[in-house]
């Protein structure tokens, strides 16, 4: 079969290809505890799952939703921003609904991308921003998010020529996978380097709502003058619990968003109208029930972090997002220890190299199991002989 010269320089989803090895542990009978993907096991609120049932039995409610959304779930996004973040939208111009982030983050790129176009990635970073401007055609460069800098860019350390040719840059926090957090100064900064060298800002910012005590991450938006120069991606995924159903939205500068409209209208005919009803009453659910949803993920990533340390594993719980980000003994490789981790105890973790070469020597832990399979989870790391991550052939152990 022929393939198309796009691919070429577009490797295997990295979660697909570790999905092989998860369904090869199970058929040797290995009990699974997943811990790789980030990927909430904990339900919707019970009104938001109450809204799709009575919207999905109205007959009239199953046709061709409207490529714009709704204009109920179009207000609701801004009047959550305006409540969250402070930040004015307007429903028209400055909010287009996606299905999910990881399309818009794709999509925006098609539209936005010329052939050659340099695109700035973080590494570590979410993979559909490198393999989004690969399918454009754009050039990838990446900059390095260094542990001893907080996991936040140095702007001062990407090349003038490198800049001056930079198409769209992209950021996201809280991050995923280290769980930094950036507050409005650093963001600040991110928009100056943006507007210094004309480049467009894209911010990823599915996490904001997962955080811990007192800290609330900002939007980029809340930067003075950042909807001039930026487009912000957010979901309802990782917020209220709503992976599958594929709902987020894309925010800001407004003949940005023009241009991602026109490639979804050709792509795809927008989110089903149920979920479109659903999301709108998700984004006006009490803030309560976030908090009280946080609570259970905090306590999971201590109960997580504590067995990590026993097997010679550094991390810390993060103030904000679903995982932990583990430093491993040198020089030991993720993808190694995540496999041996894996056929070894029955738990899997996520390689740090999934998300870019500065990932080595790292591994990403989701807390998105029940809290009874992560104390399980934690009792299989505990019976690991001391020094387990530094030895290359460990005992083996059935689970």
């Amino acid at each position: 079969m022929r393939q198309a010269e796009r691919l070429r320089h577009v490797p295997a989803y990295p979660f697909a290809r570790w999905a092989v090895h998860c369904r090869e542990a199970t058929a040797r009978g290995l009990d699974l505890i997943r811990l790789d993907a980030g990927d909430p096991d904990l339900p919707p609120p019970v009104e938001v799952v109450e809204r799709l049932c009575v919207a999905a039995r109205r007959p009239t409610g199953h046709g061709y939703p409207g490529y714009r959304g709704r204009v109920e779930l179009r207000r609701a996004i801004a009047a959550y921003y305006a409540r969250r973040f402070g930040v004015s939208l307007d429903p028209e111009e400055q909010v287009v609904p996606l299905l999910g982030s990881k399309e818009g983050i794709i999509a925006f790129q098609l539209a936005i991308l010329n052939p050659g176009d340099t695109v700035l990635v973080p590494d570590p970073g979410y993979a559909p921003y490198a393999s989004g401007a690969r399918l454009a055609g754009g050039d990838v460069v990446y900059f390095s998010l260094r542990e001893e800098n907080g996991f936040l860019p140095d702007f001062s350390a990407i090349p003038d020529e490198v800049a001056r040719r930079t198409a769209l840059l992209w950021l996201n926090y809280p991050n995923n996978p280290t769980g930094a957090t950036a507050e409005l100064d650093s963001l600040t900064e991110a928009v100056e380097f943006a507007r210094r060298y004309d480049i467009l800002l894209c911010h990823d910012a599915p996490y904001a709502d997962v955080s811990f005590g007192d800290v609330r991450p900002p939007s980029l938006l809340q930067v003075p003058g950042a909807a001039q120069v930026a487009v912000e991606f957010n979901s309802l995924s990782k917020t209220f619990n709503m992976a599958g159903w594929r709902a987020g939205m894309a925010v800001g500068r407004p003949d940005a968003l023009a241009l991602l409209f026109r490639i979804k209208s050709n792509i795809d005919s927008g989110i089903f109208s149920p979920i479109q009803e659903a999301a709108t009453a998700a984004l006006g659910v009490d803030e309560r029930w976030i908090t009280s949803r946080n609570e259970v993920y905090r306590e999971r990533l201590e109960i997580l972090q504590t067995s990590l340390s026993t097997i010679g594993l550094e991390t810390s719980v993060p103030r904000a997002t679903l995982y932990l980000w583990a430093r491993l003994p040198p020089p030991t490789s993720a993808e190694a220890f995540a496999l041996r981790l894996l056929n070894e105890t029955g738990i899997s973790v996520s390689p740090g190299t999934f998300f870019g070469s500065s990932g080595e020597g790292y591994i990403r832990v989701s807390v998105t199991e029940s809290t009874d399979r992560i104390r399980e989870a934690a009792r299989r790391l505990g019976s690991l002989p001391t020094g387990w991550a530094r030895d290359e052939l460990p005992p083996k152990t059935n689970y």
